[in-house]
């Protein structure tokens, strides 16, 4: 199988180091320090899953130049896919599918208006994994676990597409589920990533200090509650007790961890702020959900978003 990875960060690094180890035939586009990395000495991985260094069968900075592919998984972040998803056209133009990995609820449609609705399925990861140097992944903890499934009128059907992606990536050591609703599987991401990385890019704190102070965990529930009546409004059947085991779930990550978007807002650069937060308040507007704790959040996160973004001048972070 052929597989394009779109963006060789933490996740689609890993990936395309595993995928290729594993035998399928991998082609990546990087940019940069990273892509020239990766072009003279392969995809160095250090994972629970092996240390070693691989090849990869093709490595551009223009997606036209790396041929067409049966899958193409979208690592980049995502604020990036709007500006990217027109130049992925030449990957999918043999048949293949695309399949966004970012945090947030938006990409796949994004990519589907750029690339049509019969293109893209939908996808989510979960992993523990970061770029570790030019060239270099670094991944800790549990192997990536995704999630898989068709959109749209392809959703809850039989998939050989995505059944064959999955055998690869399971192939080479991830945990794989194809899911019929992979919507509401985004949206139960989302519930865990969005409230914990907004919340924690403003206290700037991990997540053990937030869990276990009760003013700073009561906020991350009702941000939570925020989120899943969007969900629910905007028809993601969200189960009933999804803010609960989403809470229970927080409480079984270690106590240092923190969100992406909490260290990228840290450490001033651009953030996925309007992929998460900022679409919170975008969609809930859309449907008329009050959402007012997003607000804030969003407004008090923002001028380090501009600054990052050199919209306005930057000014110290004390």
């Amino acid at each position: 199988m052929r597989i394009a990875i779109v963006g060789a960060g933490g996740v689609g690094g890993l990936l395309a180091g595993l995928l290729a180890r594993a035998g399928s035939e991998v082609a990546v586009l990087a940019r940069g320090a990273h892509g020239e990395a990766i072009r003279a000495r392969g995809v160095q991985v250090d994972s629970p899953l092996g240390r070693f260094a691989i090849p990869m069968a093709a490595v551009a900075e223009d997606p036209a130049a790396l041929g067409r592919a049966d899958a193409v998984l979208v690592a980049v972040k995502a604020w990036q896919v709007r500006g990217l998803a027109p130049s992925l056209a030449p990957l999918v133009a043999g048949g293949g599918v695309a399949v966004p990995l970012e945090n947030g609820v938006e990409a796949a449609g994004q990519l589907a208006a750029a690339l049509g609705d019969a293109q893209v399925a939908g996808g989510l990861i979960a992993v523990l994994s970061w770029i570790d140097g030019p060239g270099a992944v670094k991944h800790v903890g549990a192997p990536p676990r995704m999630k898989l499934g068709e959109r749209g009128p392809r959703a809850g059907q039989p998939s050989p597409r995505l059944e064959a992606l999955g055998a690869a990536l399971r192939a080479a050591g991830a945990v794989v589920e194809l899911v019929d609703d992979v919507e509401r599987a985004s949206w139960e991401k989302f519930l865990l990533i969005e409230p914990w990385g907004a919340l924690a890019a403003a206290a700037r704190a991990p997540m053990g200090p937030i869990r276990s102070t009760p003013q700073t965990r009561a906020l991350l529930a009702q941000l939570q509650e925020e989120l899943a009546r969007l969900a629910r409004a905007r028809g993601v059947a969200l189960p009933e007790d999804a803010v609960a085991r989403t809470m229970a779930s927080l409480d079984g990550v270690p106590a240092e961890a923190t969100a992406s978007m909490q260290r990228d807002v840290g450490a001033g650069r651009p953030s996925e702020l309007e992929d998460q937060t900022g679409a919170v308040v975008r969609l809930a507007r859309e449907v008329g959900v009050p959402v007012p704790l997003h607000e804030a959040l969003h407004a008090l996160l923002l001028p380090q978003e501009r600054a990052a973004r050199r919209e306005i001048p930057s000014f110290p972070r004390t």
